[in-house]
């Protein structure tokens, strides 16, 4: 039997055993899927777990059932390429015919002093679960510092002011205005949305330090019960310790066909590859189609097609709470109550008819 191994159930690789299981797997290969949870998390949702306004059960999706699925619970310590083995922190060393990186990120510190000892994250359903212990726990009328202002911070922020409407909540952004990657009409909307709501944001920031009890923009010190750190991302510590071509951010250098330039049974999906757009759960979906695609020919002995359509992504949709949100489809900005309710139907069909 050949030994397709995929590292990770994130968006990515759940969205290739859905396409191969159960009926496009050739009968000469077995699956096997390796992660710490028994189950798919929905990591666009971990905001709102955090903020306690979503419970952990409704962030699960369960993995395909088929008897060509093998599934490990276990952390991964090294991939080893030469000897096409994985390594597993309890000894194991398991072989792969094709391989399939898809592990995701972790929080990216940028070399700020006490940043990664004392702030708080939500990168990781474990990092999600501390989270929300820490911000309930947080006294009444206390402090909450978020630093970074993209997707995932302004989703934090709306959600605990809602959550928690004691708490004095703080916003760090490095830009001029919030989500200013965005049309200047929608940032406006979400900046407003915020001192309308009393979430007081700090544009053209810059954390210097942290430490148990506070954090310092350019080095004037903010006293701050908890810090949540959303200020950037970076491939987990296996993927960053690979012998590979990376780019800038450290990401995996793929040939169009989304497999190592070295190695054609080695493929990188997700947050870890290197790919004409920002990390998010639509592009490693769509990238997981035409991975599936390349299998498909490489598993019949075809030619591999020298370039790949364009993936294309169909927006953004964030949220403000639970009543408001916003997004951009095309070129075309939504505001107000539509994204929000877009939204939430988008994640009502992911979570019952994923993979259909």
């Amino acid at each position: 039997m050949k030994k397709l191994v995929i590292l990770g159930a994130g968006y990515g690789g759940m969205r290739i055993m859905q396409r191969l299981l159960p009926n496009d797997l050739p009968e000469d290969v077995e699956i096997t899927l390796i992660d710490r949870l028994p189950y798919h998390c929905l990591k666009t949702e971990y905001y709102a777990l955090a903020a306690g306004t979503a419970a952990d059960h409704h962030l699960r999706v369960q993995f395909p059932e088929d008897s060509r699925l093998n599934i490990k619970y276990e952390t991964i310590t090294e991939i080893h390429l030469e000897e096409k083995t994985v390594e597993l922190s309890n000894g194991e060393f398991v072989p792969y015919d094709t391989l399939i990186i898809g592990l995701g990120c972790e929080d990216k510190y940028h070399g700020v002093p006490g940043a990664p000892e004392h702030t708080y994250g939500i990168q990781t359903m474990g990092a999600t679960r501390r989270t929300y212990e820490a911000l309930n726990n947080v006294r009444p009328e206390g402090v909450v510092s978020i630093v970074g202002a993209g997707l995932s911070g302004v989703e934090l922020a709306s959600e605990l002011r809602e959550s928690r409407p004691d708490l004095t909540i703080k916003l760090f952004d490095r830009g001029e205005i919030i989500l200013s990657m965005f049309p200047r009409r929608l940032s406006t909307y979400v900046q407003n949305w915020f001192i309308d709501h009393g979430v007081e944001v700090i544009n053209k920031s810059n954390i210097t330090k942290v430490d148990e009890s506070a954090l310092y923009n350019h080095d004037q010190r903010i006293e701050s019960d908890a810090v949540i750190w959303t200020a950037g991302i970076q491939p987990v510590e296996v993927v960053r310790n690979l012998d590979v071509e990376k780019d800038q951010q450290g990401r995996v250098v793929l040939t169009p066909q989304h497999f190592l330039p070295t190695d054609e049974n080695v493929f990188v999906v997700g947050d870890c590859a290197s790919l004409p757009h920002a990390p998010s759960a639509q592009l490693a979906e769509g990238q997981a189609e035409q991975i599936v695609t390349i299998l498909k020919k490489q598993w019949n002995n075809e030619p591999l097609p020298e370039e790949l359509p364009r993936i294309k992504l169909k927006g953004v949709l964030g949220s403000l709470g639970k009543k408001h949100g916003f997004g951009l489809m095309g070129e075309r900005t939504l505001l107000g109550r539509v994204p929000r309710v877009l939204k939430s139907g988008v994640l009502w069909m992911y979570k019952h008819h994923s993979g259909s």
